[in-house]
């Protein structure tokens, strides 16, 4: 599970910038236009946290300023009816702070401010997640989450990658993962798929 790259702007678009990697290799990441405007300029050096998505035709890269970004882009995708790229949409609104906060407080209007969101699906978003959000300002380091939840690169933060990849919602990864048996994010992630079974 990719969860993390360093590496150069090679190109920045609208939506997406390609990071050239030491190796060489050129990863495109979908990203907010609030991370885009962050991005350091074309040659320079930088760090995104990934979000890789799987599914049966494609695997495509998300990246993210940080951790905070792409906790409440995990939230937004959990939410039915809402894919990778609206909550990018969702995300380009402004800060996570902001949207957390916009969310916690019922304001739908502003959600729907973003493409691809009309009043239905804005008022599911404040739905489902308002509840979540009402303590926004720990967004992207929860204390009462699993240990080493928040970072990428441990074993349970690679296991959450993992398991999101897979399209299980995020309330129930981390659940799962609280009670989750192993070592490594392989092992991890096996047990965890056991007990989603039961």
């Amino acid at each position: 599970m990719i969860a993390l790259l360093r590496g150069t702007v090679h190109e920045r678009r609208a939506d997406a910038v390609v990071l050239l990697t030491p190796g060489g290799v050129g990863y495109q990441l979908g990203c907010s236009t609030t991370t885009i405007a962050g991005l350091p300029p074309i040659g320079a050096d930088v760090e995104l946290l990934c979000h890789l998505a799987v599914r049966e035709d494609a695997m495509t890269l998300y990246g993210f300023a940080d951790e905070a970004e792409r906790d409440l882009f995990h939230l937004l995708v959990g939410v039915q009816a809402v894919g990778p790229k609206m909550a990018l949409a969702v995300l380009s609104g402004g800060t996570p702070d902001e949207i957390a906060a916009g969310i916690a407080g019922g304001d739908a209007k502003r959600l729907q401010q973003a493409p691809g969101i009309g009043k239905r699906l804005a008022e599911r978003i404040v739905a489902e997640l308002q509840e979540k959000l009402a303590g926004h300002a720990t967004l992207g380091r929860d204390a009462s989450l699993p240990a080493g939840l928040g970072d990428p690169r441990s074993p349970v933060g690679e296991a959450r990658e993992g398991l999101l990849g897979l399209g299980l919602p995020l309330a129930e990864v981390d659940a799962l993962l609280a009670v989750a048996r192993g070592e490594t994010a392989a092992e991890l992630i096996a047990d965890a798929l056991r007990r989603s079974r039961k």
